[in-house]
């Protein structure tokens, strides 16, 4: 009992499981749901190589993280992967890669394929495993059952994104078109159906996603008192980073964003290695993973640990800009829908409080809004179909979203007889779990507001 329990130990990079729950049974779980909703049999395909492992002049050390379609329906975090879901039958075969000794002598061990064995069923819980040259005539045989007789169908399905092109999901798709023809069949996308089930979390991915944001908050928290020891972003980020991922089962949710002073004006600003100035703010955007889920987390700060006048009057206009926002959060309403609400309150706020309150002006970086205020959150830090962000999707309990508004531009006031003008950006953000009658904040407890802020920096 004891070697099998070490096996599962040595597969823990390739097939991603909890210690709190049974990981084969939900995978499984997610299996019998999609094939209840499917008309034919179902392919979908794992990225084809491990980033940078097989390709000329690069290899990138990194803990490779698969396909999240794959992912959510396998937990096989293993290149070169097939799942073929069979509705009919109830089953779903897995195609593995053979087993490669000299292989997992450099990169570790792998899930593959050995005639006689059943070690890959055993740990996936999968119904069956067959190796990859296997995959096109089973696909065929498939296709004749489905294609002929009473019942038969003209299609099959496969996982790929209508409105995304040139990534492997397509080339299954293309791969496939040339099978079916032979058999009077075409291809149709599962991707809509896929996503019903994935985009409402389970109740033990409720619990990872709690545990992440448990692990941000505590990161954060460290990092407040320490930042009078930060010379530069990347002083900031490193400890940042080390905090959440020592906590944590290694992995960050996206590489952690420190811009300082106008530098926080760059949406996705990842060179972190500029010095930080004080008097300026400094804008973090950073989350963990855990297991399969991720806290996604905005907040920003003060290098000095004080907000000036014209800083904390712009803050606060953010931060009542979510409060509002969150008022329209429930199930049944879309992000669509919802979502210029909180960038129509900050525009109203800058000229009553700004422009007229403080004869100030400013000058934004963008027309009307410039990013999304919500994303969905699971097994993608941006869940969802990326053609679209599934932002017509209608909202249910279980579903976890980002609320992120903010603000970039160059602001100016007077405020107590003192001249104020800076280049500003900020965001705030937190991550809402959809529930019946409306949402839980799960990040509430990570510091926002100034003078919870001012003093932890104190």
């Amino acid at each position: 009992m004891q070697s099998r329990k070490n096996d599962f130990h040595a597969y823990s990079q390739v097939f991603l499981s909890s210690k709190s729950y049974d990981s084969k049974k939900i995978y499984a779980k997610r299996r019998i749901s999609l094939m209840k909703k499917l008309g034919s049999f179902c392919v979908f395909a794992g990225m084809p190589v491990e980033p940078g492992g097989e390709e000329a002049f690069v290899q990138t050390w990194t803990r490779f993280v698969q396909d999240p379609a794959f992912l959510y329906m396998t937990g096989v975090n293993e290149a070169g992967c097939y799942l073929v879901l069979d509705p009919r039958k109830g089953r779903s075969t897995l195609f593995v890669p053979k087993k490669d000794p000299f292989k997992e002598f450099w990169n570790g061990k792998r899930l593959g394929y050995v005639d006689g064995e059943n070690e890959v069923a055993r740990v996936t819980g999968v119904d069956d495993v067959l190796p990859i040259d296997a995959l096109w005539n089973f696909i065929e045989k498939l296709a004749v059952e489905y294609g002929s007789g009473k019942n038969a169908v003209d299609h099959a399905f496969a996982f790929y994104y209508e409105k995304f092109k040139g990534d492997h999901n397509e080339k299954l798709k293309n791969d496939m078109k040339k099978v079916l023809r032979r058999y009077k069949m075409k291809v149709k996308s599962c991707a809509d159906l896929h996503f019903e089930d994935r985009l409402v979390l389970e109740p033990e991915r409720i619990v990872d996603a709690r545990v992440a944001q448990q692990i941000t908050d505590e990161a954060f928290r460290a990092l407040l008192p320490a930042m009078k020891n930060m010379k530069t972003e990347r002083d900031a980020a490193l400890f940042l980073n080390y905090e959440m991922q020592r906590r944590g089962d290694g992995d960050l949710a996206f590489p952690t964003i420190a811009a300082g002073g106008k530098n926080a004006c760059c949406l996705h600003y990842v060179k972190n290695d500029e010095a930080l100035r004080n008097g300026e703010l400094v804008l973090f955007d950073f989350g963990v993973r855990f297991g399969t889920l991720h806290s996604d987390i905005s907040r920003t700060i003060p290098v000095n640990g004080k907000f000036d006048p014209l800083q904390k009057m712009l803050y606060e206009i953010v931060l009542e800009s979510a409060k509002v926002y969150q008022r329209v959060v429930r199930p049944g309403v879309s992000l669509k829908e919802i979502g210029m609400i909180c960038w129509e309150f900050i525009v109203m706020e800058l000229e009553r409080r700004l422009v007229k309150g403080a004869k100030g002006s400013y000058k934004l970086l963008y027309e009307k809004r410039p990013h999304g205020v919500s994303h969905f959150i699971g097994e993608h830090i941006h869940e969802g179909d990326p053609g679209s962000r599934s932002l017509d999707v209608v909202l249910k309990p279980g579903m976890l979203i980002s609320c992120e508004p903010g603000l970039y531009g160059n602001f100016s006031a007077t405020i107590d007889g003192k001249r104020y003008r800076e280049n500003i950006g900020i965001r705030i953000e937190d991550d809402l779990i959809i529930t019946k009658n409306g949402f839980e904040n799960i990040s509430r407890n990570i510091p926002r507001e100034v003078d919870e802020i001012e003093a932890l920096m104190r």
